[in-house]
């Protein structure tokens, strides 16, 4: 007999993370392991890494498979990157939290206190996962580009990038895409990357998409130049011929 088997996408975000660098913010990072009997855990994804900040919102998303008939235990591990291994061991920990799929996927939502290897409360610091089930494979192709952007730095050009957020049920904007950092440049062009469609506005064309164009700073103190809204009824008729543009 056939499992019965969806796709699901797990998007991440943290606030109150443990501070573990002197002289700035943690840069963490969100690693997601799958149990595989037992004690025994095999990782099957992680997260970017996001600079100085406590209540990251990552970008990247797992796609995982979920099993109705199948129990399946996941754990969450938050790091502070130190260093440019690909070995978390030697980076500090942030907290973990267990849980199963079918919780996250039940609730679409799932939000618990980050713990220690100890057991004990990792601080303040929170993880939130939402779930959603992936039914469409189609995918927006972007090229942007901006002309004229406020100039935020005081010695030198804005270093801008933009975050690319749609609306969740309970009206709240949820993280879907965020694109490299262009240095020195008030007139960037990013480089050409894809959305999957479901990501980006789970394939309902008028759902809101907001897009926030900051000036990157090291310290983590991200300045915003301009934000505006829009949906993929008026983006999917953008062309090079005719771009869609937008006040920013």
């Amino acid at each position: 007999m056939a499992d019965c088997v969806s796709k699901v996408e797990l998007s991440i975000s943290c606030e109150n993370l443990l501070d573990k660098d002197v002289f700035s913010k943690s840069d963490p990072l969100c690693a997601l392991l799958l149990n595989t009997g037992g004690n025994q855990w095999v990782e099957i994804g992680r997260t970017e890494m996001v600079k100085n900040c406590l209540d990251p919102k990552f970008s990247k998303k797992f796609l995982i498979d979920y099993y109705f008939e199948q129990v399946q235990k996941l754990k969450f591990g938050v790091y502070d990157i130190d260093n440019e291994t690909f070995d978390l061991g030697d980076d500090d920990f942030l907290g973990e939290i267990e849980c199963t799929l079918g919780q996250i996927v039940s609730g679409k939502k799932l939000t618990r206190p980050l713990v220690l290897h100890n057991g004990k409360p990792a601080g303040k610091g929170t993880i939130t996962i939402f779930a959603e089930e992936v039914k469409d494979n189609r995918v927006v192709n972007f090229e942007v580009q901006a002309r004229k952007l406020d100039k935020k730095d005081f010695w030198g050009k804005s270093d801008p990038y933009l975050e690319f957020c749609k609306q969740s049920p309970d009206g709240k904007w949820q993280m879907v895409h965020r694109t490299e950092v262009v240095k020195r440049n008030l007139n960037p062009t990013w480089k050409p990357y894809k959305i999957p469609l479901q990501t980006l506005c789970n394939s309902d064309l008028r759902k809101p998409i907001k897009v926030t164009c900051y000036d990157y700073d090291n310290d983590g103190s991200h300045d915003l130049i301009g934000t505006f809204e829009t949906n993929m009824e008026t983006l999917q008729v953008a062309s090079h011929i005719s771009p869609a543009e937008f006040e920013c």
